[in-house]
């Protein structure tokens, strides 16, 4: 069941920090010195609204540490560059990115914060051309200046969504050509991605990530998992909105999707040697 915060987490789920990582993690603390699954993703992946997401029932399911290493708001930009996250990842013996939305990253259009990755930073000058009557110093997240342009002139987003949707699949292309372990990409949503872009809502997620998206990246990874079942779906948020967060029925489902490729993957992948 989902709950919310209402004090201090309880202590096994307050935040950790591993070495080399200036990121704090959803607890528990794992021992990385044994073998255990790297969990890479955003919001939905540390899941602070559910009590044990599909980290936690995937460790469960397989008996082997399952490592939380989801960042609220996390893009590509964290995940492929803090070192010590990449360590973490590789000394994995399998992996399983959880595909972020394709709004909270660097591109040819704006920046991001470097660890942050939902707060605007700085527009680049090929925003500024593309939208001159904009005073971007009033944006400090990413949604919030998505939504606006996207109101102001959808003809002239069109062009901004497909330089993000670029930039995310060389991103993440970049991140799984450098991982050894194998790599499971999962996505979870109430819908899974779209083959029209103007199907890639702002309000659904992962948010501009389309079939053709996906495709580019799998021939990279050991197995892709995709979870939208019609009983799952939630609908996108109107502008403006944050979209509804998947409940404890998706997580369930993307464990029990997950299990059966990762126990093939550790069972033919001997554990790493001392790092």
């Amino acid at each position: 069941m989902t709950y919310e915060r209402l004090g201090r987490p309880p202590h096994e789920d307050r935040a950790v920090r591993y070495a080399g990582s200036r990121l704090q993690f959803r607890g528990p603390r794992r021992d990385l010195a044994q073998g255990y699954v790297a969990c890479l993703g955003g919001t939905e992946t540390c899941a602070h609204h559910i009590a044990r997401p599909w980290p936690a029932l995937s460790e469960a399911a397989l008996g082997l540490p399952c490592v939380n290493l989801g960042l609220p708001n996390a893009g590509p930009d964290v995940l492929a560059g803090d070192p010590g996250l990449r360590r973490m990842a590789q000394g994995a013996r399998a992996v399983v990115l959880h595909l972020p939305g394709a709004t909270n990253l660097s591109n040819p259009f704006y920046r991001v914060h470097p660890r942050r990755n939902d707060r605007f930073v700085e527009a680049a000058p090929a925003l500024r051309a593309l939208y001159p009557e904009v005073d971007f110093t009033e944006f400090h997240f990413t949604r919030h200046l998505l939504h606006r342009l996207a109101a102001i002139s959808p003809a002239r987003f069109a062009r901004l969504r497909e330089g993000l949707q670029q930039a995310w699949v060389g991103r993440l292309a970049g991140l799984l050509r450098d991982l050894a372990p194998p790599v499971v990409l999962l996505c979870i949503a109430g819908r899974a991605p779209q083959g029209d872009p103007d199907g890639a809502a702002l309000g659904a997620e992962p948010a501009f990530v389309t079939d053709a998206m996906f495709a580019a990246l799998a021939p990279l990874a050991a197995a892709t998992v995709r979870t939208a079942p019609r009983h799952h779906a939630r609908p996108s948020a109107p502008p403006g909105r944050i979209a509804p967060r998947p409940g404890l029925p998706a997580h369930r489902a993307a464990a029990e999707a997950l299990h059966p490729i990762l126990a093939r993957l550790l069972q033919r992948r001997a554990p790493p040697g001392p790092q």
